[in-house]
């Protein structure tokens, strides 16, 4: 059963202390709300708890801008990177898997705090079953995914669209 815990009202050392124990939860984003999970360590689970195609990979959310540069080689025009912290998703080629991976950094500090504390990307995804609509209710979400989460930060209705992908990872920009 998964606890339901008000940002405003929270120390983030426990969620923290949560995720660096491999626990899966829902964090709010500056966008919107998404099931998340230490990278490599949690993978397996949220791709079984969303229902998820093995081939199709999580965004991995940074703490800093300059922290991209840690898994990429490829050239990021610096026009793109203003965009940062915010709503924004960038491909690019990764040096430690070989594969092409999306990156963001979030708009919002308390997350950003969060993942720095973590000393790892987390992935994020968006809280739905593959294949289904985007949950915006604390309600809802805690309805569907209670018996497979280990804690929701609840931060209201949030109601954006999710971030905007571009791929650079051919040598030029791309929106996707």
């Amino acid at each position: 059963m998964c606890k339901i815990i008000k940002k405003k009202f929270f120390n983030s050392k426990k969620i923290v202390d949560f995720l660096i124990h491999n626990c899966v939860g829902i964090l709010p984003t500056d966008t919107v709300y998404g099931l998340s999970g230490i990278v490599d360590t949690t993978e397996e689970k949220l791709k079984i708890i969303k229902g998820r195609d093995e081939t199709k990979p999580f965004i991995q959310l940074i703490g800093k801008p300059e922290d991209l540069m840690k898994f990429t080689d490829d050239y990021i025009p610096p026009e793109i990177l203003n965009f940062w912290p915010g709503a924004l998703s960038i491909i690019v080629n990764n040096k430690f898997t070989k594969k092409t991976t999306a990156f963001r950094c979030p708009g919002d500090t308390w997350l950003r705090k969060i993942i720095i504390k973590c000393g790892k990307p987390l992935y994020s995804t968006s809280v739905n079953r593959s294949g289904k609509a985007l949950m915006k209710s604390i309600k809802e979400m805690y309805d569907e995914f209670n018996n497979d989460i280990d804690f929701i930060v609840e931060n209201g209705i949030m109601d954006a669209k999710p971030s905007t992908i571009i791929d650079v990872s051919g040598g030029y920009v791309k929106l996707i």
